[in-house]
C-alpha cells in the first residue's frame, strides 16, 4: 500500500506548504492553511477521459516548429441566440475553450447557463449539476419557457462517472454547475478544497482541449467578491466572466476580466424577469426615467461601461442638515469621490454645502466608476441646492479636477453619438476634448467649457 502523502494548502490563495503555518506568506491571511491528502493513484490512459484518447506509448512527441511553418485556420465560433454573451466572449463560443463564470449567490449564474443550454438548438448540450436535483432544474426550465430535446441533464459530482457519461453521449457543449461541487477519486480531499478544484479543472481542461468541446464552469465567490478556490483556477481557463449586480435590483452586468479570444472591455447587460434573463440591447433608454414634469436634482451623464457608451441618470437631494453632522450618502457612486466633488464646489465655486445633507443615487442600481460622470454629479447637486431643474434634453461628459477645471475624457465621440441617438439636444464637455475631434459633424449642440463656474453660469444663469 502506498504511503499517504499530505500537504497544507491556503484556502484563500491556494499556496502550498509542507507544514502548517499561521500566516500565509503569499496573501497575508491568518489561519487559512488546511491539511489535504495529495497522494494520487496511478492513472491509466482511460482513467479520466477516454473519448478519442490513445495510450501514451502511441503518442508522437511534439517537436519545435518555426512559427512561419505553423498552419492556422480561424475557428468557426458557435453563435448563441444571446447576443450579449456573444459580445462578451468576443464573437461567440470558441470550440475547445474553457469559460469560468462567477458571481454572488442568487445573482442568476445557473439561470443564464440553463438559458444558453436550452437555446443551443442543433447541438447536444450536457448540463451537469452538483447542487440541484433533476426536478429543480426541470422547474426552472419550465419557468424559462424554453424546451429542447438536445439538452441533457446529469446530477453527478464524481468526475469519473461524468466522463463515462460524456463518452456515451459525446456532447458538443458541456456546462458544470459548479466546479466546487466536483470531486475526483484520485484526490483524497473534500469537494471544494484547493487540491480537488485544481484536479477537477485539470481533467476538464484536458477534455476540452483534446476533444474541441467548449466547457463552461460556474464558480463560487468569496465574501470579498473574488472567485473561490486557488488563483491558478483563473490562469487555467481561457475566459473569466463575472456576473455582477444587486440581486434585489433588476439589472445584471456580465463582465470579462480575462479573455484569450477577445477583448476584456466588453460587457453584457441583462434584466432579471420572472421568465428568466432578458437581454438589454439599448440600456440607456431603460436607465433614464421617463417623466413628464421637470424635477430639480436630476442630471444625465454620458459614461462608458467597457466599450459601451451609456447615458445614466444621476439623482441628488440636498437639504439643510437637521443634526450637527451633515450626512453624505451615495448609492452606486464612490463616497470618497462625492466628498471630493463637494469640497471642490465649496472651495472653487463658493457654494455653502457644509451645512447640507447630500444624498446621491445612480438610477437603475448600477455602480459607476467612470470619472466622466463628475460633471453630471456636480450639476445634479447644484440643481437640487438651487432648486432649479436642468433641461431634460441636456447631458454631461467631463471630469472635474481639484482646481475646479473641467477635464477631458476619453472616447468623447462615442459619448456624443450615443446622446445624439437618444434625442438629446445639448451636451456639456471639456474644451480640451475639442482637439482632434470634428464636433461640426454632430447635430447635437456641443458646449465646451474649461471651468466649473462657466458651466454653471450657462446652466443656471
Amino acid at each position: 500500500m502506498a504511503k499517504i502523502k499530505t500537504s497544507y494548502f491556503c484556502q484563500n490563495c491556494g499556496a502550498q506548504s509542507a507544514k502548517w503555518i499561521g500566516k500565509c506568506p503569499a496573501c497575508g491571511e491568518w489561519n487559512t492553511y488546511v491539511e489535504e491528502v495529495v497522494q494520487r493513484e496511478e492513472l491509466t490512459p482511460t482513467s479520466v477521459w477516454k473519448v478519442g484518447n490513445t495510450s501514451s506509448s502511441a503518442q508522437v512527441a511534439n517537436k519545435p516548429k518555426p512559427i512561419a511553418d505553423i498552419n492556422y485556420q480561424e475557428q468557426q465560433r458557435i453563435q448563441t441566440v444571446d447576443q450579449e454573451l456573444n459580445r462578451v466572449l468576443g464573437g461567440g463560443i470558441v470550440p475547445g475553450s474553457m469559460v469560468l463564470i462567477g458571481g454572488e449567490p442568487g445573482i442568476g449564474k445557473s439561470t443564464l447557463m440553463l438559458q444558453i443550454a436550452l437555446s443551443l438548438t442543433g447541438l447536444r448540450v450536457l448540463y451537469v449539476s452538483g447542487e440541484e436535483s433533476e426536478h429543480q432544474i426541470k422547474m426552472r426550465a419550465e419557468r424559462l419557457n424554453a424546451q429542447t430535446s438536445d439538452c441533457f441533464i446529469l446530477t453527478e459530482t464524481g468526475t469519473q462517472n461524468i466522463f463515462k457519461q460524456i463518452e456515451q453521449l459525446r456532447p458538443q457543449v458541456l456546462i458544470i454547475d459548479s466546479i466546487q461541487t466536483l470531486h475526483s477519486s484520485f484526490i483524497e480531499a473534500g469537494a471544494g478544497s484547493v487540491s480537488q478544484v485544481r484536479e477537477c479543472t485539470a481533467e476538464l481542461l484536458k477534455f476540452a482541449k483534446e476533444s474541441g468541446t467548449p466547457v463552461f464552469l460556474i464558480g463560487h465567490i468569496t465574501k470579498e467578491g473574488n472567485l473561490a478556490g486557488p488563483k491558478i483556477l483563473e490562469h487555467m481557463v481561457d475566459t473569466v466572466l463575472t456576473f455582477e449586480g444587486d440581486r434585489h435590483m433588476t439589472y445584471r452586468i456580465l463582465r470579462t476580466s480575462k479573455n484569450r479570444f477577445g477583448s476584456t472591455s466588453e460587457l453584457g447587460i441583462y434584466e432579471m424577469l420572472g421568465t428568466g434573463l432578458r437581454e438589454v440591447s439599448n440600456p440607456s433608454e431603460i436607465l433614464i426615467s421617463q417623466r413628464e414634469d421637470a424635477f430639480s436634482g436630476i442630471a444625465i451623464g454620458a459614461t462608458l461601461e467597457g466599450n459601451r457608451p451609456l447615458l445614466i441618470e444621476v439623482q441628488s437631494l440636498v437639504t439643510p442638515a437637521t443634526y450637527g453632522t451633515p450626512q453624505r450618502t451615495s448609492t452606486g457612486f464612490d463616497g470618497k469621490r462625492l466628498n471630493m466633488l463637494l469640497a471642490v464646489l465649496e472651495k472653487r465655486g463658493g457654494y455653502r454645502l457644509g451645512a447640507q445633507d447630500v444624498f446621491l443615487n445612480i438610477a437603475g442600481g448600477l455602480k459607476v466608476e467612470d470619472p466622466a460622470l463628475d460633471l453630471a454629479v456636480c450639476a445634479s447637486i447644484l440643481s437640487s441646492f438651487e432648486d432649479i431643474a436642468i433641461p431634460s434634453t441636456s447631458c454631461f461628459a467631463a471630469e472635474v479636477g481639484l482646481g475646479g477645471e473641467v477635464r477631458a475624457v476619453n472616447r468623447i465621440e462615442n459619448r456624443i453619438t450615443e446622446a445624439e441617438k437618444l434625442g438629446f439636444r445639448d451636451i456639456y464637455i471639456s474644451k480640451y476634448n475639442k482637439k482632434g475631434v470634428d464636433l461640426g459633424k454632430f447635430s447635437i449642440n456641443v458646449h465646451a467649457f474649461g471651468r466649473l463656474e462657466e458651466v454653471f453660469a450657462s446652466l443656471f444663469g
